[in-house]
């Protein structure tokens, strides 16, 4: 009966696994939930949330890859006559 046992540490080790993932999207819920609870008190407040996000995103990208990225937005705008 060793396939017995090999079967029932398979078994154990998936119900873990699967455990510990559900247990991570339980927090990830949780923390989308504070999430909004920030930007509900923020719009509240009289801040504008659609900028705050972009301000977000913006910090978790590269310095360089933003500026390159507004130099030539603003040499699109130029182009176009927007500024």
């Amino acid at each position: 009966m060793p396939n017995d046992a090999v079967y029932s540490v398979a078994a154990d080790e998936l119900r873990q696994f699967i455990e510990q993932f559900e247990s991570l999207e339980a927090e990830k819920k949780d923390i989308a939930e504070q999430q909004k609870d920030i930007m509900s008190e923020a719009k509240a407040r009289g801040y504008d949330t659609k900028v705050m996000k972009k301000i977000i995103a913006l910090r978790k990208r590269d310095k360089n890859d933003v500026a390159e990225e507004e130099a030539i937005l603003e040499t699109y705008k130029a182009a176009l006559g927007m500024q």
